[in-house]
């Protein structure tokens, strides 16, 4: 097993105490932030910071604590608008010795996703990322921005609406038949 750290914030398991916290606190630099808006899409990234602490829980397992601090500028969906969101986030991770992967191709996600496979290295800043980029929101939208309705046709046909996809919408076209004699 390799000394040499797959990253320079790795820390190698073997190294770590059994009876006491190691703490950790990351806060990447400029450089760094911009790689990691790059990687995750988003326009900047301001003021991360992660600080935790890894700790022994059993024999050969460990937890992961961690307090995530960002701020996160991502296009609107709705107007590609500029989004600014605080992310302050608790983040928990347990690297387990035994982890089993599920033997089914289709098995159902556990309610605690929080789980992983203990590997030689604990790397708090890659669980930082994935925090990150589960923290961010998905579709962040800007104060006010609303989907509007598009409706398409060919020229000369009435175009449909979601109004009339309903499931009763054919019964009031029905009845305006029934009113207008003229039809």
């Amino acid at each position: 097993m390799s000394r040499t750290p797959p990253t320079s914030t790795a820390l190698r398991v073997a190294d770590l105490p059994q009876n006491a916290d190691t703490p950790f606190s990351l806060r990447p630099d400029a450089d760094t932030m911009r790689q990691i808006a790059d990687e995750l899409g988003l326009t900047t990234l301001r003021k991360l910071s992660f600080e935790g602490k890894l700790t022994a829980t059993g024999k050969s397992d460990w937890r992961l604590d961690a307090r995530l601090g960002a701020t996160v500028v991502q296009p609107c969906v709705v107007t590609l608008e500029p989004v600014t969101t605080r992310i302050d986030a608790n983040i928990t991770r347990f690297f387990i010795k035994d982890y089993q992967e599920p033997e089914e191709p289709e098995a159902e996600m556990p309610d605690d996703d929080r789980s992983e496979p203990l590997t030689s290295w604990v790397d708090p800043a890659a669980v930082m990322i994935e925090a990150l980029a589960l923290e961010a929101p998905e579709y962040p939208r800007a104060d006010g921005a609303e989907l509007g309705q598009a409706v398409y046709a060919e020229p000369g046909v009435a175009p449909m609406t979601d109004e009339d996809a309903r499931p009763f919408a054919g019964l009031a076209q029905l009845r305006e038949k029934l009113e207008d004699p003229k039809e």
